[in-house]
């Protein structure tokens, strides 16, 4: 594996969206966007995702040019339509916008619609917490899971996002309602490794930790079963009916033409509230709980939701990140 710096990694983003066709202003922010996921250690939604977000600007999926534009807003609640625009741009604008409602009123929420995936969901959350703000958001996507009890893909996996500030730093639950993504999946596939627990079915109906088996029956497993089933349906349920958008069963099912989704996004200011040091401390507390609890395995220390993330984030910024050489080489080639 090939271990590129931050800096290097944001450039040959910046200049290969150029490129494509994107402003200054918007292929800089998009570029820092893929680079600081891929920095993070999600590799499977920052530079291993390029290629099929390079495809569906090519295809006429994403409209480079569009943003989003606001429908309808009462109160701290307004409707959006991204315009079928860049998804990390759409969903970027949008929790700023969240946020500043939520300065003004204390709570802040804008309903999504007509967009496109939006890469790491996490990184609204950090953008989120980094402000000091709490934040829940959510995405629904094309239906790639079966409900509980079916045979075939009728929810998505819909991503759910929820930011915690924390002074020393922050707590951040990003997961998708599947016990694996399929970038997951394909990223263990790829490696030919099987997976830490049973995450999907194979194509007799068996429970199986072979990504491969499960890319192939396309019965990814729900988080706790029903629970994450209908936790995946009422997400879905309340995106697409706040923001006016598509459910899930009306999203295209080509991977390469998923467009049309609706999200949500809310922002709480605590500050009237609750002093920064109090929030802090009773986080802390919490946290400190956690990790004095005896783990099950020694070598398998209890970490909170964002930990890893931030062990990550300084290794890879100190290191190098690791990029595929295959997907680096046609980056740098592009431009």
């Amino acid at each position: 594996m090939l271990r590129v710096s931050y800096t290097d990694l944001r450039e040959a983003l910046r200049k290969s969206l150029l490129y494509l066709g994107l402003t200054e202003d918007r292929a800089s922010l998009c570029a820092r966007l893929f680079a600081e996921t891929t920095r993070d250690g999600v590799y499977t939604h920052g530079l291993n995702r390029f290629p099929r977000f390079e495809s569906m600007i090519r295809n006429g999926t994403i409209d480079i040019h569009a943003e989003p534009t606001v429908t309808t807003s009462f109160g701290s609640i307004e409707r959006w339509n991204g315009n079928r625009g860049i998804g990390n741009l759409n969903a970027h604008a949008s929790m700023q916008r969240a946020i500043a409602l939520a300065r003004q009123n204390g709570i802040g929420a804008i309903a999504l619609a007509n967009t496109n995936h939006w890469m790491r969901g996490g990184t609204y959350g950090w953008q989120a917490t980094d402000q000091g703000i709490f934040s829940i958001c959510w995405t629904n996507t094309l239906a790639n899971v079966p409900a509980w009890g079916a045979a075939t893909p009728t929810i998505g996996n819909n991503p759910l996002v929820i930011g915690i500030p924390r002074e020393s730093g922050p707590i951040v639950l990003d997961m998708a309602t599947s016990q694996f993504s399929y970038g997951t999946l394909a990223a263990y596939s790829k490696r030919n490794q099987p997976l830490p627990v049973d995450g999907g079915f194979d194509t007799a109906g068996n429970l199986t930790r072979d990504a491969a088996a499960i890319e192939a029956s396309q019965r990814a497993l729900p988080i706790g079963y029903w629970k994450g089933s209908g936790l995946a349906i009422v997400l879905d349920m309340i995106a697409a009916m706040l923001s006016g958008g598509l459910g899930t069963h009306q999203i295209p099912t080509d991977p390469t033409r998923e467009t049309g989704l609706s999200q949500i996004f809310l922002a709480i200011d605590p500050t009237n509230l609750v002093s920064t040091e109090e929030l802090s401390h009773i986080a802390d507390n919490i946290i400190d709980n956690l990790h004095q609890t005896t783990p099950a395995d020694p070598t398998k220390p209890i970490r909170y939701p964002g930990e890893q993330t931030l062990h990550l984030r300084e290794e890879n910024l100190r290191l190098g990140i690791p990029v595929d050489p295959e997907i680096w080489q046609h980056l740098i080639s592009a431009y």
